[in-house]
């Protein structure tokens, strides 16, 4: 690395890290705040816990417009203290002056998308897992009087939750034939559990019905007894009712009991798909179409926006080479940028919405209009 680079990097960093911690640090905040009527009593140390499982994901938010800040404060200054056009009429063009920064937007790019796909899907399930059961000790009470989907074709629905003992009241699963879409198994059980990716049913009772030989039972004569109970054995082809009460019950579930609590205890279910999900929805057989579509255009989104790191280092910097004469200036220029782009990235989104058959037109329209602007005005400025 050359002393210009060494010394362009060291202008660099301090506006990053600044704005990195000050705008993680404003975001965490209002995790806090908006959940702090729900914390009364917790031991801090629970409560730094959950918010540090959300930096994650706040990092991946939070580091395009640090790195807005970073360029525009630190070419702003150099530009108003004309060192810029000392280092140009040595002959060094502005693109080589710059290359410490996307060198910068470059790395910021990577580590964001790894987060984005690997570390903060786990961390958000972490994160509603530790805030319905330990935190607040809600439980699984946010979900009764709700029919969620536990994968492997299993279905739950509880009327209730007591929190003291973890037992779910009022339990029903059913579990449907994916080849047989008209026969499934229908379980009604008093209480239950659900721990990790086991369901554990106590008080149960288990019926296998045939909606297809259900239909054929009013076509039978009623004089036909024979008929009429071959038909009952079909349409009710499995029927378990356990003598003793006390006998459990266990079934495997898809859905870990932390992420249906990330999935459905909240009113927006927690961003819990990475890599291995996602590719999974795109190559696997069976998969229904519009969640093909969905992991389709939520893997675009989630490598669109670590680019925006890269992307913004060109938006930003004309910006900083004609405004950004003082700090406050600089502050202001940043700021405004970074909800210009967030503000497109999101009308993009609802376009992706709108074209499911092309959602990267959509999801990538805020990086393609920033940097085309960016690459415009630097050939101007």
């Amino acid at each position: 690395m050359t002393r210009l680079s060494r010394y362009v990097t060291a202008e660099l960093l301090p506006p990053l890290l600044a704005g990195t911690l000050l705008f993680t640090a404003i975001l965490s905040f209002g995790y806090f705040f908006i959940s702090s009527q729900w914390l009364a009593g917790v031991p801090l140390g629970l409560i730094g816990r959950w918010i540090a499982f959300q930096v994650p994901d706040t990092l991946v938010k939070v580091f395009p417009m640090a790195v807005v800040l970073m360029t525009v404060v630190a070419f702003g200054r150099m530009s108003t203290e004309r060192e810029l056009v000392a280092v140009q009429s040595g002959g060094v063009s502005l693109g080589r002056v710059a290359r410490p920064a996307l060198l910068l937007g470059g790395l910021l790019t990577a580590l964001s998308a790894f987060l984005s796909l690997w570390i903060a899907p786990k961390a958000n399930v972490e994160t509603r897992g530790l805030y319905w059961d330990v935190l607040t000790g809600a439980g699984l009470s946010t979900l009764s009087g709700k029919t969620v989907d536990l994968g492997n074709n299993l279905t739950l629905y509880l009327q209730g939750y007591d929190a003291k003992t973890g037992q779910m009241r009022g339990v029903r699963v059913e579990k449907w034939q994916a080849d047989a879409p008209r026969r499934g198994t229908v379980i009604f059980a008093d209480a239950g559990t659900f721990r990790d990716n086991r369901l554990s049913l106590t008080g149960y009772r288990a019926y296998t019905v045939n909606y297809d030989a259900a239909g054929q039972l009013s076509t039978i004569p009623e004089t036909d007894v024979a008929a009429f109970r071959e038909a009952v054995q079909s349409t009710f082809p499995n029927v378990i009712v356990p003598a003793n009460t006390t006998d459990a019950l266990n079934l495997d579930t898809g859905l870990s009991r932390k992420e249906t609590l990330a999935q459905y205890a909240d009113a927006i279910g927690a961003d819990a798909e990475g890599w291995p999900q996602l590719i999974t929805k795109l190559t696997a057989p069976g998969v229904k179409e519009a969640d093909r579509q969905a992991a389709r255009l939520n893997l675009n989104r989630k490598l669109a926006l670590p680019f925006a790191n890269l992307v913004l280092v060109l938006a930003a910097l004309p910006f900083a080479l004609r405004f950004g004469r003082t700090l406050g200036v600089s502050l202001g220029i940043a700021l405004i940028i970074a909800v210009a782009y967030y503000l497109l990235f999101s009308v993009g989104l609802t376009v992706a919405s709108a074209l499911p058959a092309l959602p990267e037109v959509g999801v990538w329209l805020a990086n393609i209009v920033f940097g085309v602007a960016g690459l415009w005005l630097l050939r101007r400025a």
